[in-house]
């Protein structure tokens, strides 16, 4: 699913005025670091978003980008995603939605589910804390890789 522009264009929009109202310098690498997680759909972890922002600001360290993602985590402007295993994720779309995960090549894509969202969670999560959110992490194959596998 694609991320259209007014979407991107208010990601944008709340991470500056959170950053303001924090007293959060917006410097340019901040703002590349977040457009590109804002625009991202295959959720990138650290080093992808060193890459893709390195093409676009040559002088930008895989350092400032790490130290930029867990400030974003801290200001609740993106969230992480994955196994601790893996290396992590980041999604900067806060809306209630769900995740497929391919095992196999680690492809991650958003999907949206009025019943997942409506799921009732059994009581006993309650005496562990206060929820604050909940999403649902579907594992499996994805298309290409199933095409891999099959061959």
């Amino acid at each position: 699913m694609k991320i259209n522009k007014q979407e991107i264009d208010q990601r944008m929009q709340h991470f500056e005025t959170v950053c303001r109202d924090e007293g959060i310098k917006l410097t340019p690498q901040r703002l590349e670091i977040f457009r590109e997680v804002a625009q991202a759909d295959d959720h990138p972890d650290a080093e992808q978003i060193f890459q893709r922002v390195r093409g676009r600001m040559p002088t930008v360290s895989l350092d400032t980008v790490y130290r930029t993602l867990w400030l974003l985590n801290d200001l609740g402007l993106v969230v992480t995603l994955g196994a601790s295993r893996e290396p992590t994720r980041f999604d900067a779309n806060l809306q209630s939605h769900h995740h497929f995960v391919c095992g196999q090549c680690g492809f991650i894509r958003d999907f949206y589910s009025n019943d997942l969202d409506a799921i009732r969670l059994p009581d006993l999560i309650r005496s562990f804390g206060e929820i604050k959110a909940t999403h649902v992490e579907v594992r499996g194959v994805c298309r290409e890789c199933a095409v891999k596998l099959r061959k």
